[in-house]
């Protein structure tokens, strides 16, 4: 489907082009892009390889498994419904933790894992089960304590302060979190009370 809406964006937008006399517009447009996406990119790897190394070198040092101690009773309660040695568990919690460092790329097969397990749990159905919804609801909200990507996003556009968006940030995150929380729960016990769990 997202194929389908993206092809169907790109030629309406040329055939809104080529009615208007833009194409030159749109051609330059193209160029200009494609030559930023690239720039862009090799800008992210150097942060992106060094964030990755760190999050190694806190993983050779146990920091992460203590970190994944502290937050593994959290998820358990925020994920009734998971054994706790499921392996569920242990991909949930890598994922929160590499969105938690603004590792979002590095995040995503951990949370397509993470899914795959819950799926698994909830015998392979298609419907989504109270556990996919509140992973879902958390790794939207996605708690960042350092937003790496976006620090290279800045810095790479010359930002005079590319680590001003730290705070904010971890405002936003904590209030999307706690919001993506609060409304998982609210609709989880209002089904619940309707007896339709």
């Amino acid at each position: 489907m997202i194929n389908i809406i993206w092809v169907a964006m790109t030629v309406i937008g040329l055939i809104f082009a080529a009615a208007n006399g833009k194409m030159n517009e749109v051609n330059e447009a193209i160029f200009h892009s494609a030559n930023e996406a690239v720039t862009l990119c090799i800008g992210l790897i150097s942060v992106l390889v060094f964030w990755l190394g760190m999050m190694r070198i806190a993983q050779d040092a146990g920091l992460l498994q203590k970190l994944s101690n502290l937050f593994k009773p959290i998820i358990l309660k925020l994920f009734p419904e998971v054994p706790s040695d499921h392996p569920a568990v242990g991909y949930i919690l890598s994922n929160i933790i590499a969105n938690m460092f603004g590792l979002g790329n590095a995040a995503t097969p951990l949370g397509i894992k993470a899914m795959e397990q819950l799926k698994v749990l909830n015998g392979g159905k298609s419907n989504a089960s109270r556990s996919m919804i509140t992973f879902l609801a958390l790794n939207t909200s996605g708690l960042t304590l350092i937003p790496t990507t976006v620090i290279a996003v800045r810095m790479n556009y010359n930002s005079t302060g590319p680590t001003d968006i730290v705070g904010p940030t971890l405002v936003a995150t904590i209030c999307a979190t706690a919001g993506a929380i609060i409304i998982d729960r609210y609709f989880y016990h209002r089904r619940a009370k309707k007896g339709d769990k």
